[in-house]
Order: C-alpha cells, then structure tokens, then sequence
C-alpha cells in the first residue's frame, strides 16, 4: 500500500510517501509545497493544487492521510490551514483517492507512543520507524511522514472494523 501524508498549510504544504509492504514501511520521497508571500490568497490556493495534483500523478498514492484542522488560539492561522486542507481534500477527491484524517494527538499517539510527544521525539521517530540516516526536513515533510506512518498502522484496524460492522 503506498501512503501519501499531508500536513496542510498555506506557506508550507508538507507532503510524505511511503510504502508498506507486510508490515515494512519504506520512505519513498517527502518535501515541502511552498507558496509565495506576495501571492494573493487565490494564487496561494492555485499553486498548493497545481503541485499536489502534480504529486498524486507521480507518486500514485493508494490512499492518502491529512492531518485534522487543530484550532488553537490564532484565529487567522486556523482559516488559512483550512482553506489549504480544503484544496487539499478537492485535490485528493477528484483523483479518487481516499481520504483518512487523524488529530495530532492520534499520530503523536501512532508514531511515538505517547499523545504528548514533543516535535523533536516525533522527528526521531519518524527516523527510526523509516530507517533514516537523517531527520526529514524540513519539519513540515517530517510531520506528513508521520501521519502517513499513522495511517499505516491505523488503517489494519480500521479495516477490521469496518468489516465487522458490514457484516455481523
């Protein structure tokens, strides 16, 4: 199963893919969108589309997995991350993809065991889970590794679940 994670945002669009073969994940590729300060809104939007489209045709996820919009205190932040998430969501819709959305504290919860993990325990490991010489970077391509890695170990589960249901 190939897994495209996301961690939305306007300035910065985090996105990794990895691969789980038997229970083995493997890092296929992870980087940032970056958009454009002096770019309206509206282009902002356009150029977050044109390159998640881009990424969907080259990478060919099975499934993708976006982090759930988290409102904090700045009000500002929370509109602009959700206008991302929703091109996101149009993106992913419209090349059939299927769409699981976690909270930050089920990755936190997934990845290092403890839904308090710190960004630094979650950057390392994302490195040991996926076997990286390196942290991803920037933080962004860590974080979409992460929630990806999240889907991975979530998605068995689900699955089992979701089968019971149809079928009790």
């Amino acid at each position: 199963m190939r897994t495209l994670g996301i961690d939305p945002g306007t300035a910065l669009l985090g996105w990794g893919v990895l691969d789980e073969h038997h229970g083995t994940l493997q890092s296929v590729a992870c980087g940032v969108v970056r958009t454009l300060r002096e770019q309206t809104t509206e282009q902002r939007l356009l150029t977050l589309h044109t390159e998640l489209t881009a990424l969907v045709q080259q990478y060919q996820p099975d499934a993708a997995a976006i982090e759930e919009l988290f409102f904090s205190r700045n009000v500002t932040t929370a509109l602009a991350v959700g206008q991302a998430r929703g091109v996101v969501l149009l993106t992913l819709a419209q090349a059939g993809i299927a769409v699981y959305e976690y909270t930050p504290r089920e990755v936190k919860q997934a990845v290092a065991g403890y839904g308090g993990a710190d960004k630094h325990q979650m950057q390392e490991m994302v490195r040991l889970t996926l076997n990286l010489k390196h942290l991803p970077r920037p933080d962004d391509a860590a974080d979409a590794l992460a929630i990806a890695i999240c889907h991975a170990y979530t998605a068995p589960m689900r699955n089992r679940i979701r089968s019971a249901s149809q079928n009790p």
